[in-house]
């Protein structure tokens, strides 16, 4: 919230012993009070806080950010798997890390990288990375759910998104899986508008949010194995004819596989396809939708506004794309006394 002093009516002098001068300051004072008051009550509401670590683990933001440009520097589809593993992470219940726990046949801990939503993520392996240099510095300090919340916020400004979004931290690892739940909470590719606005709507993600959200498809690549339906038989009729034939080169058989290692598969964005911009939203007024999910946004009378006007404004999406962001982010946080600070991401504390 920002205050507009312009828009502030002070109280009129009133004619008493006191000098009448100091109440349009006083007045204001108890403005800014009662501002700065609910703005931190509106900060503390999940529990989380911007620089949480500021006493604790002061470098902890800056190590982080170290480890993302490092690795972006050499992997530079790392920055695409740090914002794709929070959103998995977030609308599954809790911001809590429980998708970095792999599987554990002695205590029957099941992962939610198993999961068939989870096809195609990839680059766990370098959250140990981050950790470790994280616990060497501060140990067992920073949950795994800030790294990760950290690591996509930095991977998006890697990535020509917005820069220094504002993200709390304070949140605390989960100990258990959701994997048994991972398809009831997260969309799929070819979802109604409608199921989509609704997996979103309990984080505080209204329409305008989920279409600047799932701008974040401007960037990374898709598999086959979710395209193929739009394009045999016959090509989606939504489908730009020239689009399509494209996506039948890259995609040539219906027989896409889902569970190999070289998996056939179409960039999401030809033009930049490493860019988080609203290349993406002029895409789909021009029927160049990927998924069938994105496609339905420029038709949808709840979303085709937005979509319009993101493909006009670059600035307008990246504001709405960090705020939307920040709000997912903050789903349902373990904080205080709730799940723990993992010393390894990988696995519950012992």
């Amino acid at each position: 919230m920002r205050l507009n002093w312009d828009e502030i009516e002070l109280s009129p002098p009133m004619k008493m012993g006191t000098s009448s001068s100091l109440l349009p300051v006083a007045s204001a004072l108890l403005i800014l009070i009662c501002f700065t008051a609910g703005n931190a009550a509106a900060a503390s509401a999940s529990g989380l806080k911007l620089n949480y670590y500021a006493k604790s683990c002061p470098r902890a933001e800056q190590i982080i950010k170290e480890q993302v440009r490092s690795h972006y520097d050499e992997h530079g589809n790392t920055a695409v798997s740090w914002l794709r593993a929070l959103f998995h992470d977030c609308t599954v219940k809790s911001c809590d890390a429980s998708l970095l726990l792999e599987s554990n046949a002695a205590t029957g801990l099941v992962s939610e990288q198993s999961s068939t939503r989870s096809f195609g993520m990839r680059n766990f392996k370098y959250i140990d990375d981050i950790k470790s240099a994280l616990e060497t510095a501060c140990p067992a300090t920073v949950s795994c759910a800030d790294l990760l919340a950290l690591a996509a916020r930095d991977g998006v400004a890697m990535l020509g998104g917005p820069a220094d979004i504002p993200m709390r931290t304070g949140r605390r690892d989960a100990t258990a899986s959701y994997y048994g739940e991972v398809e009831r909470y997260l969309p799929v590719h070819n979802d109604t508008v409608s199921a989509v606005l609704s997996r979103f709507a309990p984080m505080g993600v209204d329409a305008e949010g989920v279409v600047a959200l799932l701008g974040a498809h401007s960037v990374g690549r898709v598999h086959c194995f979710n395209l193929v339906a739009r394009l045999y038989p016959a090509v989606d009729g939504t489908i730009e004819p020239a689009y399509g034939a494209y996506l039948r080169e890259r995609c040539p058989t219906a027989d896409a596989v889902e569970d190999t290692r070289d998996v056939a598969y179409a960039r999401n964005d030809r033009g930049t396809p490493m860019v988080i911009d609203n290349m993406y939203h002029k895409n789909l007024l021009k029927g160049r939708g990927l998924l069938l999910v994105d496609q339905r946004l420029a038709t949808d009378p709840r979303t085709a506004p937005f979509v319009k006007k993101m493909a006009t404004d670059n600035s307008y999406f990246h504001d709405k794309f960090a705020a939307a962001l920040v709000k997912m982010s903050e789903n349902g946080p373990l904080t205080g006394d709730k799940g723990e600070v993992r010393k390894d991401c990988k696995f519950v504390n012992s």
